[in-house]
């Protein structure tokens, strides 16, 4: 079979081994590290994406030593204790053909318990702790024991070690002026800056022999201010080779830095060019990163001379089989990571074992095998939208055969109104997913079909799952039906037309996105390019670095040529119940367009004159063309009553068991765990 993707899946001989094709599935800290049962975990979910032929795979952060873990429960190495934990990771890759390395992390200043440290006792903006400057001493002990638990990695089994140099962990912080402010032969000029990183290559290499692989993660840009010269960057990664590493990795930005570098917002491969940059200055090869998604993409970026190698992280959270179905020339069945953040870094961020929106599978592969019925029953999802197309699709791969009615005249529900709104135009990839696989299991489909219980109590069905999803919650505010009132479906899915000054009712996720959506310029996404240059342009990216880190002094404001008042009763931050890892950008991304953001409000009515309202003890009234409410959902459960009375077995999932805020996380999976129940 011809590949329609001969640069990305084309060997990369690094000569101590050779990689089978140009993709590493990056590191990604699940949680299950530190879980108790995360072994067995880990060993399945690792094998799984080895099955599915990615060229190369990366553990979570292991920290060297106890300093330098994350937070108190931290990933760390204990002599020979985790030997068969690790062992059983490294044996069920090997078994599949597949290659892993350990990523070593030292968090710096970044870490979240009482003996934090870093080069220089500089607190990060974003983290409430204070480190304890190193001595000079203990940085030869840091050096020691990134070493120590390299050779600890090859003694486990990984056939190496990533490095992790990026991003604002120690040894950025020992690199960069921004966090290095030391006066000995760790601080000072490049040379004594670049040396803790290069010291640590070098002594990985001395200790762990020549068959080992060491790949280096380094900040390709800073995006922070005080940072590296473009210049000092090349001189790094110079150095990191001549001290033995075969392969670096881009990293991109500081966690602290304001410019968002992962979320949906962020342009496909919106940072290769910064790779790209690096591109022939050394021998080894260099990978590029974030934002990656689908293999036209990285064949694009391969071929085009951005890169060697492709790295992408949470699309293997979203498909396991990404390579595989790009090898078979599938790309169409791959169920693409929409970037949402939700169940991977907003977990991770609170605590919790992460996994994915479109794939809950992630990370709980022994807990939800999908095992094929012992007898194959009859079900009916009504509502195809995710938590439904996720009960529909799964029952079906289990043999079981389903009919799937759906009011609306296409699938996807609300994520046919989330494609719109700019950033999450990835949501329509999910739609084709799922449309792709209702084709290849022979899913009976009814669209423009309400279903009743007539159609559901005859005796057709085993089974049937309510999936009808919620209906917009209007409040009670006097004037609610006047004809300037929208709702969020009027604007998101019918796109009625919306005047140029705007109160939306309502700052959930839902409002933030209507005023996303109007905000924009009308120009947004014409072209790949266009997009690119918009986002660096908003941002103050310069992509010439020709200011170290690639960031501008200032901000370049992009204003809407809307007048738009996003309001909620509530006293707290607007987008309180936005993801922490992209919800601060989303704020920062409405502020600069010009969104006016005002909370504690009470509304009064809505006239001809426009909305009346009061925030404190002050009356106010917005001139507004529109009132488009976004206060929440209801949903009913009156079909589910009538199939009960008849004795018909009924489920209900999503936001037709509970309408709360949109919450299609909770859809997918709960839709999938029904269908692997059932």
């Amino acid at each position: 079979m011809t590949s329609s993707y001969p640069y990305l899946l084309k060997p990369l001989n690094l000569g101590i081994i050779t990689l089978k094709n140009r993709v590493l599935m990056g590191s990604m800290h699940t949680g299950l590290e530190d879980s108790a049962d995360g072994f067995p975990r880990l060993a399945a979910f690792f094998r799984e994406r080895a099955q599915g032929q990615v060229g190369l795979m990366v553990t979570g952060g292991i920290a060297p030593n106890p300093e330098g873990r994350l937070g108190l429960g931290g990933t760390g190495l204990n002599a020979e204790s985790f030997k068969t934990g690790h062992a059983l990771i490294t044996n069920a890759v090997h078994a599949e053909g597949g290659v892993i390395l350990m990523q070593l992390l030292h968090g710096g200043r970044y870490s979240r318990h009482q003996g934090l440290v870093a080069p220089s006792a500089l607190k990060s903006p974003i983290n409430p702790l204070t480190p304890r400057a190193l001595t000079a001493s203990e940085v030869e002990s840091s050096i020691e024991d990134f070493a120590r638990t390299a050779a600890q990695a090859q003694d486990f089994g990984y056939a190496g070690v990533e490095i992790m140099g990026s991003e604002g962990y120690l040894i950025h912080e020992f690199f960069s002026p921004r966090t290095n402010l030391r006066e000995d032969d760790w601080g000072g000029n490049f040379d004594n800056r670049a040396r803790f990183a290069v010291e640590i290559v070098r002594r990985i290499r001395q200790r762990c022999g020549k068959n080992f692989i060491i790949m280096y993660r380094m900040s390709m840009i800073e995006l922070v201010e005080n940072s590296n010269p473009w210049e000092e960057v090349v001189a790094l990664a110079k150095a990191i080779e001549g001290a033995g590493a075969n392969l670096i990795n881009s990293g991109i930005g500081w966690h602290e830095s304001r410019v968002p570098t992962i979320a949906g917002m962020v342009p496909r491969g919106a940072f290769t060019w910064a790779t790209q940059r690096m591109m022939g200055e050394v021998k080894i090869p260099l990978i590029a990163s974030n934002r990656i998604n689908n293999p036209e993409q990285a064949e694009t970026i391969i071929a085009g001379g951005f890169a060697d190698m492709v790295s992408m992280a949470r699309p293997f959270l979203a498909d396991s089989d990404f390579v595989l179905k790009a090898m078979e020339n599938r790309a169409d069945e791959i169920n693409t990571c929409i970037a949402c953040n939700q169940a991977c870094l907003d977990r991770i961020f609170d605590a919790k074992i992460a996994s994915c929106m479109v794939n809950p599978r992630a990370c709980n592969e022994l807990e939800m095998n999908v095992h094929e019925a012992a007898f194959p029953k009859r079900i009916a999802v009504v509502g195809a939208g995710p938590g439904g197309l996720a009960c529909a699709t799964t029952a079906a791969q289990r043999g079981y055969k389903v009919t799937l009615f759906e009011a609306a005249d296409r699938i996807g529900g609300q994520f046919n109104m989330a494609m719109v709104v700019p950033g999450k135009e990835d949501y329509a990839e999910t739609i084709r997913y799922f449309g792709r696989q209702i084709e290849i299991l022979g899913i009976e489909v009814f669209l423009n079909r309400q279903a009743s219980a007539a159609d559901l109590v005859d005796g057709h069905y085993d089974e049937v799952i309510l999936a009808t999803g919620v209906s917009p919650r209007l409040p009670g505010i006097p004037g609610i039906e006047h004809p300037m009132v929208l709702s969020y479906v009027d604007v998101l899915w019918h796109r009625k037309e919306v005047g140029k000054k705007v109160a939306i009712i309502g700052a959930g996720g839902v409002g933030f996105d209507v005023a996303e959506y109007l905000a924009h310029s009308a120009s947004i996404g014409t072209s790949a390019n266009a997009e690119l240059e918009q986002f660096l342009r908003e941002w103050g990216i310069d992509r010439f670095y020709r200011i170290p880190g690639a960031l501008e002094p200032e901000r370049q404001p992009m204003k809407s040529s809307r007048t738009i008042f996003l309001l909620q009763r509530k006293d707290s931050r607007h987008g309180a119940s936005l993801g922490k890892t992209k919800g601060w950008a989303i704020r920062a991304a409405l502020l600069k367009r010009g969104v006016q953001m005002i909370g504690s409000v009470d509304y009064q009515r809505i006239d001809d004159e426009g909305l009346h309202l009061r925030v404190g003890n002050q009356e106010q009234l917005l001139e507004v063309d529109n009132v488009i409410v976004c206060a929440g959902q209801t949903s009913s459960k009156e079909l589910y009553e009538e199939l009960k009375l008849a004795g018909t077995t009924a489920h209900l999932i999503g936001g037709a068991a509970k309408a709360s805020e949109l919450d299609a996380e909770r859809a997918i999976e709960e839709g999938t765990r029904l269908a692997l129940a059932i």
